[in-house]
């Protein structure tokens, strides 16, 4: 064998044994020096000589170190000082928090690609993406610990410590953004005070402790009165968005039978707090209202949001739309009452052709106004509080393709889309379709002579509801752009007449849609009078 020692020994010089294996001479060198590959002898020179054996030996040290097994573990192994199983799986298990730092790295590169990072937000990025899991627990807790120190509410402080972050090992990169924008909120003083104040709200509310065993014997069952108000939240959740889908004001009258399926499926959760509501009443409602204003924290549910988010568990529904359109409901019916369904039945006289054509009528002159709004005007201020004239027309678009869905019977969710579009006169286009589409539904659709929802509304009364909001809010778009507000005069009128048939009996209190009623000057327009009496100023 060429390079073989011809002395009858059988061993392998250094470069013959490069050769045979592929090995480099100055590796086979290394690794002798390191006692992974000791040389059997050596020539009276110097040169080392190598075993039959060294071979399959120099195999088994190259593919442990392409397995990446350091130099120590594999000599061990050789040396018989570990076995081969042992020290395969510690590197199994290096290998795998290697590959963790790997996917983290990766997911933070990708995050900064995906969300525009900028350089001066990196070295935080990557250090809250590198904190352990007792690191991340510990930044909870000491927000918990500090916001809840002196506050007696251990179940609601326990659910907070509960809740640790723990992102997987390969997070997404909307998972990592989550967290990195927990950690952040989680910094917040606001949040903190947030905290408190659900903290505080639960022990002010928390049932005494029971005086004796027997009391404590019939106490409720903790996980089914949680499971109970679950099932009470989820009912109030999709009612109020339904109400709000069927175009439901939460001062209108027909918001009042919601309210008392809510308040009677609500009032037994109530049982195990302090001097729980008997019934539907005042005390009642206002104990729910109380509820539903003091968990209305947007900061704390952005970190449930965020830490749902960021551990892969199933975020929270969002409850800004039915919080919101519950408490105002709340706020206008105060005490339970009975619906008034005499509007139901006068609006069953009314002839529909004359509900239609008066809807026409709006429509063609609040879209002639429409049709004048520049881009310039979109940003102005109307006297529909904090709306602009953008955000106007899109509620009169929305308020079309609503009152559409009803009829065809899908009502819309999508209350707080965009339905104007990016371009600049886009909004008078979604308008005059909107409109169209609206009009043609009521027609075909057989909607005048049909009745709608739980409460079997006329779908007359529909029509004429959506052409008040339409008449009004046009007036309201004819005082931001200075224009005449005399619109539709041979229906207006008839308007009027419908917004007191359907609104006469709604309360005017904080939260309604209207305001109170207001006096119209002498000589006011049909139009400036339905802008009185729905609580603008026509002066």
């Amino acid at each position: 064998m060429v390079g073989m020692n011809n002395d009858g020994t059988g061993l392998l010089s250094i470069g013959a044994l490069s050769r045979l294996t592929g090995v480099s001479v100055k590796t086979i060198r290394k690794w002798s020096d390191q006692d992974l590959l000791s040389p059997a002898a050596r020539t009276p020179a110097g040169y080392r000589l190598y075993g039959p054996d060294a071979p399959a030996r120099l195999e088994i040290v190259r593919t442990l170190r392409e397995l990446g097994i350091g130099t120590a573990a594999i000599r061990a192994v050789l040396h018989r000082e570990r076995s081969l199983g042992d020290t395969a799986e510690r590197w199994a298990d290096a290998l795998d928090a290697q590959l963790r730092t790997l996917r983290l790295q990766r997911s933070v590169l990708r995050t900064v690609a995906a969300r525009g990072t900028a350089a001066e937000e990196l070295p935080q990025m990557t250090r809250l993406a590198r904190l352990s899991a007792e690191e991340r627990r510990r930044i909870v807790a000491d927000v918990v610990e500090d916001a809840l120190d002196g506050v007696a509410a251990p179940a609601y402080r326990g659910g907070l410590l509960a809740a640790t972050p723990d992102p997987p090992d390969d997070p997404t990169p909307e998972q990592l953004d989550a967290w990195v924008e927990l950690a952040t909120l989680v910094g917040d003083p606001e949040l903190g005070a947030a905290l408190r104040r659900l903290a505080e709200f639960s022990a002010r509310t928390a049932p005494g402790q029971p005086a004796d065993a027997a009391d404590a014997a019939h106490a409720a069952d903790p996980a089914a009165a949680t499971e109970a108000a679950i099932r009470v939240a989820e009912l109030m959740r999709t009612r109020a968005e339904a109400a709000v889908a069927a175009g439901i004001a939460p001062d209108s009258p027909a918001a009042e039978p919601v309210l008392a399926e809510l308040i009677a499926a609500w009032i037994p959760t109530q049982a195990a707090t302090a001097d729980p509501p008997a019934e539907d009443g005042p005390a009642a409602r206002t104990r729910l209202l109380e509820q539903l204003e003091t968990v209305a924290e947007p900061l704390v549910e952005r970190y449930w949001q965020l830490l749902c988010t960021a551990t892969g568990r199933p975020a929270p529904p969002r409850w800004g739309t039915a919080g919101t359109w519950t408490a105002a409901a709340l706020r206008a019916h105060r005490t339970p009452g009975e619906l008034d369904r005499s509007a139901f039945a006068r609006l069953a006289d009314t002839d529909p052709e004359r509900v239609l054509a008066a809807y026409a009528q709006v429509v063609r002159d609040v879209g002639a106004l429409v049709a004048t709004v520049r881009p310039a005007d979109l940003r102005r201020p109307t006297p529909c509080a904090d709306w602009t004239v953008r955000e106007l027309l899109d509620h009169m678009v929305w308020e079309n393709l609503m009152a559409a869905s009803i009829a065809a019977g899908s009502p819309r969710g999508d209350h707080t889309a965009d339905h104007l579009g990016d371009g600049p006169f886009d909004h008078i286009a979604a308008f005059e379709e909107s409109a169209r589409t609206a009009r043609a539904v009521f027609t075909d659709s057989g909607m005048l002579h049909r009745t709608f929802g739980p409460y079997e509304a006329p779908g007359g009364l529909l029509v004429q509801q959506v052409t008040v909001e339409l008449l009004a809010h046009g007036w309201d778009l004819a005082r931001s752009l200075g224009a005449p507000t005399d619109l539709a005069p041979e229906a207006a009128g008839e308007v009027l007449e419908a917004a007191r048939l359907i609104y006469g009996s709604a309360p005017r209190t904080e939260g309604s849609s209207f305001a109170p009623e207001r006096a119209a000057p002498p000589g006011a327009t049909a139009a400036d009078r339905l802008a009185a009496y729905l609580g603008r100023s026509p002066a």
